[in-house]
């Protein structure tokens, strides 16, 4: 696990270049790349770097797929906080991926358990996921996979903690009620599965997440601190995020003594 720690007022740009540096070289090397798209705050900064990427003819999409890596379950097709209407409107509709290439679970389905299957099937006949962007709860969730996760889930339904819940009332006019309780989501074992994880964290609320995240024992009680078993994540974070780091001046002596031919 790699750790990058960059000042606050340098983060949200630095995070959004140096994942999009990733995104370009595995699109150069494998045009037609399997992306996971995470939504929230966390990954706008990469999203706008990959945008302005594009405008300027450095980056295509055109035979790339992605998959989502949940969904709220009851949500109508056209409500704004849907999350394939939401990776449409922050990314997807603002580059050249074809109609059909991008995925997502769906909330909607008369038969949740054939629709998770379905989903799982679909990302591996697509050869799987090559990088995977995640972000993190601030109760240590990844995707929807609330703590009390297993390591091994799959792609499946989950109740939202009412932390989660909480935390998502902003994006629905601050009304709790109008939050879902339930939702789709990529398992753990399925996150895993992904070739590169990018993980990004900004804010002192986050600060205790990524602490367990890198330095905590692997425990379903923090879902995320199971990629420590993945042999290559890059977590990305601001000052605040890292504020409960032990081991920060090492990340830092560690990545600014980096070989510039690693890339991440």
């Amino acid at each position: 696990m790699e750790i990058i720690i960059f000042p606050s007022e340098q983060a949200t740009d630095s995070n959004g270049n140096l994942a999009g540096d990733a995104i370009t070289k595995l699109l150069d090397r494998k045009p037609d790349a399997v992306l996971g798209l995470a939504t929230g705050s966390s990954p706008l900064p990469i999203y706008r770097n990959l945008i302005s990427r594009y405008r300027s003819g450095d980056i295509s999409f055109a035979k790339a797929r992605a998959f989502t890596l949940d969904e709220y379950v009851g949500l109508e097709p056209e409500h704004p906080e849907r999350y394939a209407n939401v990776i449409r409107s922050e990314f997807t509709a603002h580059v050249d991926f074809a109609d059909d290439a991008v995925h997502g679970p769906n909330g909607l389905a008369d038969d949740i358990p054939a629709a998770c299957q379905s989903y799982e099937d679909a990302i591996s006949d697509a050869g799987g996921v090559d990088l995977q962007i995640l972000g993190i709860g601030t109760d240590g969730h990844i995707g929807f996979n609330e703590p009390g996760s297993s390591l091994a889930s799959r792609t499946r339904i989950k109740t939202l903690t009412a932390q989660t819940r909480v935390d998502n009332a902003r994006f629905f006019n601050d009304d709790l009620d109008q939050v879902p309780t339930q939702c789709l989501t990529q398992g753990l074992g399925t996150i895993m599965d992904a070739r590169h994880l990018i993980l990004v964290a900004t804010g002192r609320s986050k600060a205790e997440a990524v602490h367990q995240l890198a330095e905590g024992a692997v425990s379903a009680l923090g879902p995320a601190t199971i990629l420590q078993h993945h042999p290559h994540v890059t977590v990305l974070v601001d000052e605040a995020a890292s504020g409960r780091l032990q081991l920060a001046d090492y990340y830092r002596q560690t990545y600014a003594a980096k070989p510039t031919w690693q890339g991440l």
